[in-house]
């Protein structure tokens, strides 16, 4: 699909239906006009990225605990597909444990950041996100 402006794609993996709306605050807020995508399960997720109807996404924000396809499983599958394995994928979840964040660092995420407990804080942390992605870093266009 191609684009007709230069708004950045994001895609959203997450089951959290409050998750999602704080998310969303903090992409309002942060006027980048991101084009927000979103999935709730991993299934659904993967479905997106392979529909060749569907934008690549800039940025992938993905949760690990997911319905029918957790998020480890679903980082693995872009990083062994030759046309997604550029894409930057941030882990967003509330998992602080350590063999979560080995893991996923294992499969080549490009962060691993952990949910606050408080929705301001949520939104804060979405902000940071956007302004150094679509701000600081050179992102690669998919093919």
């Amino acid at each position: 699909m191609t684009r007709n402006d230069n708004k950045p794609d994001v895609l959203l993996v997450e089951d959290n239906p409050g998750d999602i709306r704080l998310i969303q605050v903090g992409i309002q807020q942060a006027g980048f006009g991101v084009r927000l995508h979103k999935t709730t399960d991993g299934v659904e997720a993967v479905d997106f990225l392979n529909n060749k109807g569907t934008p690549c996404p800039d940025l992938v924000l993905l949760d690990l605990n997911l319905p029918r396809k957790d998020g480890l499983d679903i980082l693995e599958d872009i990083r062994s597909h030759s046309e997604l394995s550029h894409l930057p994928v941030l882990i967003l979840t509330s998992s602080t444990a350590s063999e979560d964040i080995r893991a996923c660092y294992e499969q080549q995420a490009n962060a691993y950041l952990t949910k606050p407990d408080d929705p301001e804080s949520l939104v804060e942390l979405i902000q940071s996100v956007e302004r150094f992605w679509f701000e600081k870093v050179q992102l690669p266009t998919c093919t």
